[in-house]
């Protein structure tokens, strides 16, 4: 079902009619009654009565719109159309509004209406009363998904939340064609974000291929997290396009390790960047030490036979590689 804009009237003029006519009708009755024995005080008296009872149900037709609002309206049963644009207007009085999403909150912004009542309860938490808005926003909108436990390519369970931004697009899908956009959208960022996720690594990790053209490459959770949050709303936009739903965008929000292992991996990744820092130091201080028996031997300052360079050369890297400053000691006599 396409979505297919309604032509209406303005309700300022109806209202301003409705109330003309008010007025108009109190005069009348009062003037009727004045004449209640003759045909047209009879005539007018009905008149004016019945308009009291019924007048007021052109009202219902009367419909305020804000700024990138609409409301989906059905006939007895039939999409005839969705009003959109900002203004006052005038509708078939008998049509209703359909959102079936109106009562659904979820951890996004737009949930809280101005139509919305709010009473803070006792125990300090929000209690929200009925009297939803059957308004649609096509503002963009945040759904800030719950973090959910997932393994990792490798089998690693990691947390990960995502936020994604998106917006209505087509009013009649988001409406008929899913029993509630809001809640469809949620389940299908949690499928799009498991699916995603099974396919990286938390970190870089060898072997592993994440693009499926068969090579292993260096893409990872953590170090591709743009190119992980665009496949994550290609995913989903897949998904929900035939809901009316278009994503905007979609972002990682919180990425670690589950609490069950994040010990462990801690360790392993202190013990990797030890393991990487040494391996530094130690190429620098090999280095060094060229650069000084290279020193030595350009400047002709002292002739060093194998044996002296071997002890040189320990002194140096204990002196370089050591973990504690080293404590000098003199020697004044020979090494021999």
């Amino acid at each position: 079902m396409e979505e297919k804009l309604l032509k209406a009237s303005s309700g300022m003029t109806v209202l301003v009619a409705v109330i003309i006519l008010y007025i108009l009708s109190v005069v009348g009755f009062i003037e009727g009654m004045n004449i209640i024995y003759s045909t047209l005080g009879v005539v007018l008296v009905v008149l004016c009565s019945i308009w009291f009872c019924f007048g007021w149900i052109l009202l219902c037709g009367v419909k305020i719109l804000k700024p990138q609002e609409a409301l989906v309206f059905t006939l007895f049963g039939k999409y005839i159309g969705t009003l959109k644009g900002e203004g006052m207007y005038f509708v078939n009085p008998f049509v209703s509004a359909i959102n079936p999403a109106s009562k659904t909150s979820l951890r996004q912004s737009g949930d809280v209406n101005s139509s919305l009542k709010q009473m803070i309860s006792a125990n300090g938490q929000t209690s929200i009363e009925i009297g939803a808005s059957k308004k649609l926003s096509l503002k963009i909108l945040t759904l800030d998904n719950n973090k959910q436990k997932i393994n990792d390519c490798l089998g690693n369970p990691i947390e990960i939340g995502i936020a994604v931004i998106w917006r209505i697009k087509d009013t009649a899908k988001a409406v008929f064609a899913v029993d509630n956009y809001k809640e469809f959208l949620s389940l299908q960022c949690d499928s799009a974000l498991r699916n995603i996720v099974r396919s990286y690594p938390y970190d870089i990790a060898q072997n592993v291929d994440t693009n499926g053209d068969g090579e292993s490459d260096e893409g990872s959770l953590r170090g591709s997290s743009e190119i992980v949050a665009e496949r994550i709303r290609n995913e989903i936009q897949s998904k929900v396009a035939n809901a009316g739903l278009e994503i905007v965008e979609a972002r990682i929000t919180y990425l670690a390790y589950a609490q069950e292992i994040a010990a462990v991996m801690l360790q392993r990744q202190q013990a990797s960047a030890i393991i990487d820092a040494r391996k530094m130091i130690v190429d620098g201080a090999v280095g060094m030490v060229e650069m000084a028996l290279k020193k030595l031997d350009d400047s002709s300052i002292v002739n060093l036979d194998d044996e002296r360079k071997a002890a040189m050369v320990s002194n140096l890297l204990v002196v370089l590689c050591g973990n504690k400053d080293a404590q000098p000691i003199v020697n004044s006599g020979s090494l021999y």
